[in-house]
């Protein structure tokens, strides 16, 4: 058959155009099938950076009449510092929704702002460019795309910014009219994703939240316990973090663990609220919450229901073969018992109870470091120190309120 004049044999390389789009379907795809929020802001201003060869971007999201800035990224910055990741003080940052800014001008006016060169906007613009940041950091910003996020009821939920266009060779350039329209393309579908993501976020939250409130309940005889469950759960998500599971296996951790003491239920109140030392009778009747709990959560049938009762019936295993209810001793101790044993250790220890005052934190933090390998599995030990400064965080956000009777004001020493 002959071939039409003109038309090579060969089949033709995609244009710079098709090449575009059929990148943004990938990205699309790529975007919605993402669901954890952090992962995703920060995937959202990786791939629309990639799809404009952009050398920096943010990303603001709409939250409570603000806009906060979430996600920062830029290469030449990151170049500069031989990689290393140093936290940004602009992160978690708010700003108004109003034109004093640019970010502000395209979440309140729902309009894309291309620019050629930040430097030169003209004083009679509604908007302008705040050279701060490139003060700080020595950086020039030339070209900007500020877009919005908007999510299918055309409300605005966040700001995208692409800052410096680069052309192939890596030469500055102005970001094109076609690439506008594609990026206003892109932005769809990142608000849909962020939307979807958001939704995803609360339903977790509420999971989290029904199983602090049950997991209360369970212990409601102790009032400091929705404390202890907060900070706890929390440290062991820390720990586990700091070893280097997975976004998934961590959030299992974080809803399984409030569980771990759900079997005091069948602990006698006599006992579970006794103001001083238990007897060999009493322990034994203490300890057996252990094995309580994990038949209150027998028969699992999912994921956070079996880990919930490897939990229960483990944490109080001693990494050196010491702990209950069976002795048992190093890697035959469940891995998450292991996690949840140091964070809940570490949480009694820390704390006031009805039988002891609080341990200074520079002591415990001690002693949980002499443990590494006794009672506490050293692989935990050393994430634990790994991520002190966050669990230390964690210590001080979920502190228990001081008891009334500590805030009355104490009577006078006599001086003679």
């Amino acid at each position: 058959m002959p071939v039409s004049a003109g038309i090579s044999q060969k089949t033709m390389a995609p244009s710079r155009t098709e090449q575009l789009i059929s990148n943004l379907l990938k990205i699309g795809i790529a975007l919605t099938s993402e669901h954890d929020l952090d992962v995703l802001l920060e995937q959202i201003v990786t791939e629309a950076r990639r799809f404009t060869r952009s050398d920096a971007g943010s990303l603001y999201v709409v939250e409570d009449g603000l806009l906060r800035f979430v996600v920062s990224q830029n290469d030449t910055i990151m170049k500069r510092q031989a990689g290393a990741v140093q936290k940004n003080p602009y992160l978690n940052r708010t700003i108004p929704i109003s034109h004093q800014s640019l970010a502000g001008y395209v979440a309140s006016t729902g309009q894309i702002l291309n620019i050629r060169d930040a430097y030169k906007i003209p004083a009679s613009e509604p908007y302008h460019f705040n050279k701060e940041f490139d003060e700080r950091y020595m950086y020039r910003t030339r070209s900007l795309m500020v877009v919005p996020l908007k999510d299918p009821q055309d409300t605005v939920i966040g700001v995208l910014q692409l800052i410096n266009a680069l052309d192939a060779h890596g030469k500055p350039v102005a970001f094109s009219g076609m690439v506008e329209e594609l990026v206003l393309s892109l932005a769809s579908q990142a608000a849909v994703a962020l939307k979807n993501a958001h939704l995803t976020a609360q339903i977790k939250k509420a999971h989290f939240d029904s199983i602090l409130r049950l997991s209360v309940a369970a212990e409601y005889r102790d009032r400091d316990t929705y404390y202890h469950i907060q900070r706890m759960s929390r440290y062991s998500a820390l720990i586990s973090k700091a070893m280097g599971w997975s976004k998934g296996e961590i959030d299992l951790l974080l809803y399984a663990s409030p569980m771990h003491d759900v079997g005091k239920l069948g602990v006698p109140d006599s006992i579970l609220m006794k103001p001083g030392p238990l007897t060999q009778d009493e322990r034994k009747v203490m300890e057996g919450h252990t094995i309580i709990g994990a038949d209150i959560l027998g028969n699992p049938d999912s994921d956070l229901i079996r880990v919930a009762k490897s939990v229960a019936l483990s944490h109080h295993e001693h990494y050196d073969g010491t702990g209950y209810p069976y002795g048992l001793r190093g890697d035959r101790i469940p891995l998450e018992g292991r996690v949840v044993s140091l964070a809940d250790v570490f949480d009694a220890l820390s704390s006031r109870r009805c039988y002891k005052p609080p341990m200074s934190l520079d002591h415990v933090i001690e002693w949980v470091r002499q443990e590494r390998g006794k009672q506490f599995d050293p692989v935990c030990v050393d994430a634990f120190f790994e991520g002190v400064d966050e669990i230390l965080e964690v210590y001080e956000k979920y502190k228990e309120p001081e008891p009334e009777s500590a805030k009355e004001p104490q009577p006078a020493t006599p001086t003679g």
